[in-house]
């Protein structure tokens, strides 16, 4: 085993001389066999050999008897130990999840490398686990050898391997009882599916592991050929393996954690959608826009308050800065208006029915803005210049042609976007 865990360490290069590597100790056997790995080949690997041990309280006596275990264990090597605690509750995913979110919350804050104890067999069940829920290349990875600061060097060590190494150096350790359920997804697969597919191959951990890390390596390459921003065409026309990768990273990217087939799938339905303003809703009620030649996610910002422009003055808006007075000259462009307003002159968002004529004829603000591919998320903070008779000029877009006056006195009205 200890070829093995060597082998691993030095083919992803996860330690260098002089690192701090804290391994978390369960106590049960597949850490205590990390542990001791770590503690026989420090030396060799010149680390500073930590460990860490996190009780979730949610055994009892059981959780207090495995902490206990562990300091005892540190204690006689010598080996600084650090210990979290929480009372775990079940989330939205189960207890299990939980449980999990609260254990790598608590290594995170720990300085060093962290090192994990899953083996061959962790690996295995975890690739037939995302097949069951359904998965891409990059389910069928399993776990990653090396993510951040963790690292998890008996990947390729199996379960049996642990039983021998442990036997071979009289090591004791503990039971988890909750192991011996089958409440949880992974026990099921544990006790039930793969001693069954074993008995056709009883190499099946090593082999599927082997295989996930191969997978995983090729996941990573096809996923450096969709790290540039894409627009939809360019999408639409990639093949669909590359297609589904880069929508799963902007899945990610966008806040959806883990996203499974059926949310890449779904995402993909949106890039091909007729409607160039389609939407989405994904999970953790993260909505995606398609807008126009995008994919992006979808913010629902607040539409712009009106203001009345009276006298001369400024006012701050989200995202642009107004000003108006007296014009010295009749000046007119996407972003600078003069006006004879008629009535009270107000800057306000576009309301039903409101046109404007430009060179190409009079056009309603909605067939307008969808003409220009002008996203609908913000077509309510396009800020609209009016007055009693209606619209008089729409920020980027211009003047109407009817409302520009022939002379002085008037107004001068900019529009600037403010840097967000």
């Amino acid at each position: 085993m200890l070829n093995e865990l060597l082998k691993q360490l030095r083919s992803y290069e996860m330690v260098s001389a002089g690192d701090r590597v804290i391994c978390a100790v369960s106590g049960g056997a597949d850490s205590v066999s990390l542990l001791w790995a770590m503690y026989l080949l420090r030396e060799k690997l010149d680390i500073r050999l930590e460990a860490a041990h996190f009780n979730h309280h949610l055994r009892g006596e059981e959780s207090d008897r495995d902490e206990a275990f562990v300091r005892d264990f540190c204690s006689r090597f010598d080996i600084p130990l650090t210990v979290g605690q929480a009372n775990v509750t079940p989330g939205k995913k189960g207890l299990e999840a939980a449980a999990r979110e609260a254990r790598y919350a608590f290594l995170e804050t720990l300085p060093g490398k962290i090192a994990t104890a899953h083996t061959a067999d962790d690996n295995a069940e975890t690739v037939v686990m995302h097949l069951i829920r359904g998965t891409g290349l990059k389910g069928l990875g399993g776990i990653a050898p090396v993510s951040g600061k963790l690292i998890r060097p008996m990947l390729t060590v199996t379960r049996r391997q642990v039983e021998e190494f442990l036997s071979e150096y009289h090591l004791s350790y503990v039971q988890d009882s909750s192991n011996d359920t089958d409440a949880f997804l992974r026990n099921r697969i544990r006790h039930r599916v793969m001693p069954l597919l074993k008995e056709e191959n009883p190499k099946l951990a090593e082999n599927v592991s082997q295989m996930a890390m191969r997978l995983r390596q090729d996941e990573e390459t096809l996923a450096a050929l969709t790290r540039n921003e894409a627009d939809i065409p360019t999408l639409q026309a990639m093949p669909a393996p590359l297609r589904r990768r880069y929508l799963a990273e902007f899945l990610t990217e966008c806040g959806v954690k883990e996203p499974e087939s059926a949310h890449i799938l779904q995402a993909e339905a949106l890039l091909f959608s007729d409607n160039p303003s389609a939407r989405a809703t994904f999970p953790g009620s993260i909505t995606i826009r398609r807008n126009y030649d995008r994919l992006e996610p979808d913010t629902d910002a607040a539409p712009l308050p009106c203001i009345k422009l009276t006298g001369e003055g400024t006012a701050e808006l989200t995202g642009f800065t107004v000003s108006w007075q007296a014009a010295q000259a009749i000046v007119n462009t996407p972003d600078t208006f003069t006006v004879a307003p008629v009535g009270s002159l107000c800057l306000r968002p576009r309301q039903t029915g409101d046109e404007i004529r430009l060179n190409a004829g009079t056009r309603t603000l909605k067939k307008l803005f969808i003409d220009r591919k002008i996203p609908a998320a913000i077509r309510e903070q396009i800020p609209i210049l009016a007055d009693d008779l209606g619209v008089i000029g729409v920020y980027g877009i211009g003047i109407h042609l009817d409302r520009i006056p022939k002379n002085l006195p008037a107004v001068q009205i900019r529009i600037l976007k403010t840097e967000t």
